[in-house]
């Protein structure tokens, strides 16, 4: 891992919430491609899915999406259900912003990105008692389709799609269907 790296994930502890914003967003722009430190710092975040503080387990959890294409041991795999607790936590932001991330473990690999689809389309079809299902759904929704425009799966769609046809309130199935337009 370079000096930088280091740095930011050392930033992301300091008191002045501008310098852990800028190691964040740096952090997130270099895991946008594969790196070769991911396993440097694999653990660390694992264990940080349960951190009391809320905005750390968001950090952690969407390093750890952004990571799983650089993980060829496929630890993902393992450790999945922990990152995914992370999209129920009772701090919604912190859901969300990890759930918003998640679909980025199906870009590791096949059976990565049957996984995640797997879960996604679970949680859809039963977060209906969930407090904010309706953001839950878009979030959803929209993952796949991100999931999609990167790997371009007719199935990844036509699942979407199918959900989207089970709603039952009209107004979400379209604000749904929105995310799909333009293909």
């Amino acid at each position: 891992m370079d000096k930088t790296i280091q740095e930011c994930f050392h930033n992301l502890e300091a008191e002045d919430k501008d310098v852990q914003y800028e190691a964040f967003i740096h952090i997130l722009t270099a895991t946008k491609e594969e790196v070769d430190w991911a396993y440097e710092v694999w653990d660390q975040l694992v264990e940080g899915l349960t951190n009391s503080d809320n905005h750390k387990r968001s950090r952690y959890a969407q390093f750890l999406s952004h990571l799983a294409k650089s993980d060829p041991e496929k630890r993902i795999l393992q450790d999945f259900p922990a990152l995914w607790e992370v999209t129920k936590d009772k701090k919604l932001v912190t859901a969300r912003h990890s759930l918003q991330s998640i679909w980025k473990v199906g870009l590791a690999g096949p059976e990565q990105k049957e996984m995640v689809i797997n879960h996604l389309v679970n949680r859809f079809m039963n977060c209906l008692d969930e407090k904010n299902y309706t953001l839950v759904r878009f979030d959803i929704i929209q993952g796949l389709r991100n999931l999609y425009d990167e790997v371009k799966d007719e199935e990844i769609k036509l699942k979407a799609l199918s959900l989207i046809e089970e709603v039952d309130d009209p107004k979400y199935q379209k604000k749904y269907a929105k995310v799909w337009k333009n293909l």
